[in-house]
């Protein structure tokens, strides 16, 4: 099974001159879903992971059934205003104006070891926004795990000094 296969090019969305790479195909496999969420799993470090911090909303797909298979808890990372508790937020530069992200303060332990998980690495912002969240509250970034990477983006450069790994790379 080529977990590609499930991938969905759609041109022009959201809009004109991107092409993105739809995963609800996948999802809508359970062969297919079952196959990455492996896969993802294999990517991460032989190492006692507490946490799984998922990035909204398509990084809980996968990252709550990561931090299942892996036996740590799961920490939603949201927009603002979506989480009901105390939280720390952090900005960060989008291709045109800024977006902010947040977390709830007590989502992680300082020494926690954290696994990052999102759909998709891109130009890295919103990863290596998180990053700084994780760290933020003390813990420490183990990996940062996607089922896509868009090489031709360079989002790796954005998580330099981290374990950056993909299941897929176009």
């Amino acid at each position: 099974m080529e977990l590609e296969n499930y991938i969905r090019d759609i041109a022009d969305f959201p809009k004109p001159g991107i092409i993105f790479k739809d995963i609800t195909p996948l999802l809508g496999d359970a062969h297919a879903f079952a196959k990455a969420s492996e896969a993802l799993k294999d990517l991460v470090p032989k190492t006692k992971i507490d946490i799984v911090v998922g990035v909204e909303s398509r990084g809980y797909f996968f990252g709550s059934v990561l931090a299942q298979q892996l036996e740590a808890g799961f920490v939603p990372v949201r927009k603002p205003g979506k989480l009901p508790f105390e939280t720390t937020s952090e900005s960060y530069a989008l291709e045109y104006g800024t977006d902010t992200l947040e977390i709830h303060k007590d989502a992680i332990k300082r020494g926690d070891k954290v696994v990052l998980h999102d759909d998709v690495l891109a130009t890295g912002g919103t990863a290596a926004a998180v990053v700084k969240l994780i760290e933020k509250l003390g813990g420490e970034v183990v990996q940062c795990n996607f089922l896509m990477e868009l090489t031709f983006l360079n989002g790796k450069d954005r998580l330099k000094g981290y374990d950056v790994a993909a299941v897929l790379k176009y």
